[in-house]
């Protein structure tokens, strides 16, 4: 990760020519970091939703008990795959920032990346947040409601991330492509003289 972080912050000021990034290790290896923690992320999400789907028909005690029960200790492994997800695609947008429909594609699925992690931020961990201080015998009146805006939040956040990862495969697909690896080569052959 660490590799990730000084290999964007280089190509961010510039650096990029002298360490020659297009067609390196460096960015098949973020490449390869953004989809397996992008899809670590992914199936974290809809494991949550299939959770999350079967509860529907629980009544308000139940709900609050598995929130509080499973859904207590999620905060780790949602931020030990989102995070570095995140932080690889945004080095494939920089070091793609010259190559057509790879940085698009990229792009577009780093603008998908951020809306999970905003989705998150700013509606589910609220929500989360209240929910841990529900008393299991005694949840609050309006329990449904707030679960379904979490509920509603989280397909959202899913769909997102499962597009972003869908860009990320096609931006992978693309890459490998044979005509696509004469130009990377071309490319790198023109950023290192």
């Amino acid at each position: 990760m660490i590799v990730l972080i000084i290999a964007a912050v280089s190509a961010a000021f510039g650096l990029r020519k002298r360490i020659a990034i297009a067609g390196s290790g460096i960015v098949r290896t973020a490449h390869l970091a953004a989809l397996l923690f992008g899809g670590l992320f992914g199936g974290l999400l809809l494991a949550v939703l299939v959770i999350e789907l079967t509860l529907r028909g629980a009544d308000a005690s139940v709900y609050t008990q598995v929130r509080h029960v499973a859904f207590g200790g999620l905060g780790v492994p949602v931020s030990a795959t989102l995070l570095p997800a995140l932080v690889a695609t945004v080095f494939l947008v920089i070091a793609n920032r010259k190559r057509g429909r790879t940085f698009w594609l990229m792009l577009t699925a780093l603008v998908l990346l951020v809306t999970a992690f905003a989705i998150s931020l700013l509606i589910n961990l609220p929500i989360n947040t209240e929910q841990m201080a529900w008393v299991v015998q005694a949840p609050p009146v309006d329990w449904a409601s707030v679960r379904d805006r979490w509920q509603l939040s989280h397909v959202a956040r899913t769909v997102a991330t499962v597009v972003a990862l869908g860009f990320l495969s096609a931006a992978a697909l693309h890459t490998s492509s044979p005509g696509h690896h004469e130009s990377s080569t071309r490319v790198g052959a023109q950023l290192s003289r």
